[in-house]
């Protein structure tokens, strides 16, 4: 069975996660990815966080899967020219340098596209353009200036930023759809085209919900904020805690054990359709009919009390005993899962959205899989290249060197050393 991206090729000078993670995603998809790195040293994150002596990190292997390396010395003249040809052959090219350095490599767009006309250049920045545009910046720095921020933690505490990352990660992803529409709209032109994929603009695209609060709140409160009634709202969305970014409120409650265990919550949400049902599940069928109760918009005032009444309730049970309970009838809720208990979920591994891996040099480990299942495109997660392990392979079968080609290049030094090894 083939995969939805057999016979894209492309050129990847992505490092850190932003760049990675599209280009993985896009590996997964079929697409045969020649990740570039410099000889000897590799992706940065070959060294960062690092847990297995002389090993590849996780940070590392967990965002290059099913990827082929090569070392070029891109300062080098044999360097650039090898550069040239691959540009040449390829249909991608992606980078997430910081703003000006692919034109100091000497590979600005116009260069690229003189190069080859059908190549799709994909880039992740810090900001579009703008006052900002210059600025280099990592993933904190994206939720900060994208919204996140600004809209996550307390209202009596300070900006938070989440743990999920989606100033890195999700502008991968965002780039990703980016460069796969331009190559559906090059079967039709003929020509590649620029993408960019800017970070804030990755990030801001994921809060929408806030930019929508930030428009409802100048026609008066945001009536299912914590804020309501009691607390004044300002100019600005404020951050609302654990509150459903939805119409539907929304709460994180103990359940039995928390005292000791930090995850044993449970997230309830008061959907209006099943209230009659979670009131009959907590004890307090009176609130169906009582005109405090009964309707929406009656609740909202009230929403600290109901949800420190419902807690009373889940923290009688686990957070598992709760969900089988608050399942049976249709009650949104979801438990908090650690990262131990999502390592060891049987479903997860069965999907394959956590794979094990082996690897030559730390052994076995797991990695977040395909998170997008096509039916016809089935992806088999394969671990990440040591540093220069394919460049031998990508010299003779993608730019069709002989012997004397590849052991002329190897002696101008444009390749570094001559054996694939993992980064020390």
């Amino acid at each position: 069975m083939g995969r939805a991206l057999d016979g894209v090729r492309i050129l990847d000078f992505t490092h850190v996660q932003s760049g990675p993670t599209c280009t993985q995603l896009l590996a997964w998809l079929g697409a045969d990815v020649i990740k570039v790195e410099r000889p000897g040293i590799g992706d940065i994150t070959r060294g960062q966080l690092r847990d297995v002596p002389n090993a590849d990190s996780l940070y590392f292997t967990m965002l290059n899967a099913n990827k082929r390396s090569i070392t070029i010395d891109t300062k080098h003249p044999k360097g650039k020219e090898l550069l040239e040809g691959l540009i040449k052959v390829c249909d991608v090219m992606v980078e997430n340098f910081g703003p000006g350095v692919v034109e100091r490599m000497g590979f600005p767009w116009e260069r690229v596209h003189a190069l080859n006309p059908r190549m799709v250049m994909a880039s992740v920045k810090g900001f579009g353009p703008g006052p900002y545009e210059d600025c280099k910046v990592y993933e904190n720095v994206a939720q900060c200036t994208g919204g996140s921020a600004s809209t996550t933690g307390f209202d009596d505490g300070p900006p938070l930023v989440t743990a999920a990352q989606i100033g890195d990660t999700g502008t991968g992803l965002h780039l990703a759809l980016g460069i796969v529409a331009a190559l559906y709209q090059r079967t039709t032109t003929g020509q590649g085209q620029r993408v960019l994929a800017a970070m804030q603009d990755g990030v801001l695209n994921l809060c929408r919900v806030k930019l929508r609060d930030q428009q409802r709140l100048a026609h008066g409160p945001l009536t299912e904020y914590p804020q309501y009634p009691n607390r004044k709202f300002g100019d600005a969305v404020p951050r609302a805690g654990n509150a459903s970014g939805g119409g539907q409120p929304g709460w994180i409650l103990k359940c039995k054990g928390w005292e000791t265990d930090p995850n044993a919550y449970i997230y309830f949400i008061t959907q209006a359709p099943v209230w009659e049902k979670i009131c009959e599940i907590i004890g307090k069928t009176a609130w169906i009919t009582h005109p405090d109760y009964a309707k929406p918009e009656a609740r909202l005032p009230r929403l600290t009390e109901i949800f420190d009444t419902i807690e009373k309730w889940t923290m009688t049970k686990t957070k598992f005993e709760a969900m089988d309970i608050l399942n049976q009838y249709d009650i949104p809720c979801g438990p908090i899962l650690s990262m131990k208990e999502l390592a060891e979920e049987p479903s997860l591994r069965k999907t394959g959205t956590v794979v094990e891996v082996d690897h030559p040099t730390r052994g076995k480990y797991l990695t977040v899989g395909n998170p997008i299942k096509l039916s016809d495109s089935p992806t088999e997660v394969k671990r990440s290249p040591l540093l220069g392990e394919h460049t031998d392979e990508i010299l003779r079968k993608v730019l069709g060197f002989d012997d004397t080609r590849i052991a002329e290049f190897k002696a101008s030094g444009a390749l570094g050393g001559t054996k694939p090894m993992a980064a020390e």
